[in-house]
């Protein structure tokens, strides 16, 4: 497996590697942590990751030889004096991440932020000036930046609480709170698509429903207000959404299944209606592979005369896959650029 261009770069720069306690934030490749321990040999690594299928990839191949977690909130009882950050793909999360580290980090430790180009990573100096001492941009490669920086040892509290986006939303007379955190799909703001799929949903849905790649927990939440009796299940392969669609449950006195899961990787069980919005884009480059192998594979998930439903983008051909691996679908809408296609398991 290649190494992704920013873990090339940060190689490309292995003396600003040697640390004692490393911690490695957002990292996509699992053998970049086989290099590191090369470059500090003598360090305990640790990662962090909010990307389900990243922190499998990482667990897997390092075992207990790195400390690694996933979550909405990094803890750990150990200071770190260097911290390399991927940048993500939102600026608020970058931010977000780097509230949330401050107080793991040691006196005058290092931060490492690299990113690719088009990804926003440059505005990380302007983004950080609240923890930096100083900050520098050391090198520039394969469309990448890398940026060190020093932390300024001010350590803010931090109130993962404070971090949520609140609004509300009302479609058909129904209505329900939303909490968001950084990075999530559609933080702070109900988009477009969802909102199209919840005007036009299905007339009746009942028995078990999962909401695939939930974000905040939108579909699940209305599902289960509109229909009280349905049991909702959800499912997110990120951290800061599970914790989000949680959130939202809570705001609404509602309850639901809510589990992390790398595309269908975890989900076991067998359902009446299917719902989703799913995610077509994977950092700052168009991906459609997860959607389409979700498409491929939920029909063993589905019960007989089962329904699935969902919303994208009109110009994502996602109807002729759904016929060959489904049933035909209908298209309830296609209105402002979303369609939203639906189908009847029928075997």
């Amino acid at each position: 497996m290649s190494l992704s261009n920013p873990s090339q770069l940060l190689l490309r720069n292995e003396d600003l590697l040697e640390s004692t306690n490393p911690l490695v934030v957002g990292c996509p490749d699992n053998e970049f942590f086989t290099h590191l321990q090369s470059a500090a040999p003598q360090a305990t690594v640790s990662s962090y990751n909010v990307n389900f299928a990243e922190y499998q990839s990482i667990s897997a191949k390092h075992g207990s030889k790195i400390s690694c977690q996933f979550s909405e909130q990094y803890k750990t009882e150990q200071s770190h004096d260097l911290v390399i950050i991927y940048f993500p793909k939102s600026k608020k999360e970058y931010q977000f991440l780097l509230a949330m580290l401050a107080p793991t980090l040691t006196e005058n430790a290092v931060i490492l932020v690299v990113g690719e180009k088009k990804g926003g990573v440059k505005s990380a100096i302007k983004l950080s000036t609240d923890y930096t001492l100083n900050s520098s941009k050391v090198d520039s490669a394969r469309h990448c930046f890398l940026f060190d920086i020093t932390f300024n040892n001010h350590v803010p509290e931090f109130n993962l609480d404070s971090w949520y986006e609140r609004f509300s939303l009302t479609i058909n007379n129904t209505e329900i709170q939303v909490a968001s955190l950084p990075g999530v799909f559609s933080n702070g703001e109900l988009d477009n698509g969802t909102r199209l799929l919840l005007e036009k949903l299905p007339s009746k849905i009942s028995g078990k429903v999962l909401d695939f790649g939930c974000g905040a927990g939108i579909i699940g939440c209305f599902v289960k207000k509109l229909y009280p009796n349905t049991e909702i299940e959800m499912l997110d392969v990120n951290a800061l959404a599970i914790a989000s669609a949680n959130k939202t449950l809570q705001l609404n006195n509602l309850s639901a299944k809510v589990y992390a899961s790398d595309g269908l990787s975890n989900v076991s069980g067998k359902y009446n209606a299917v719902l989703s919005n799913p995610p077509f884009h994977q950092g700052i480059k168009t991906n459609y592979h997860a959607t389409e192998l979700f498409l491929k594979s939920i029909k063993k998930h589905l019960l007989k005369n089962a329904t699935l439903t969902i919303v994208a983008n009109n110009f994502l051909k996602y109807a002729p896959i759904i016929k060959a691996e489904i049933n035909q679908p209908e298209l309830l809408a296609n209105e402002k650029g979303f369609a939203i296609h639906h189908c009847q398991h029928k075997s």
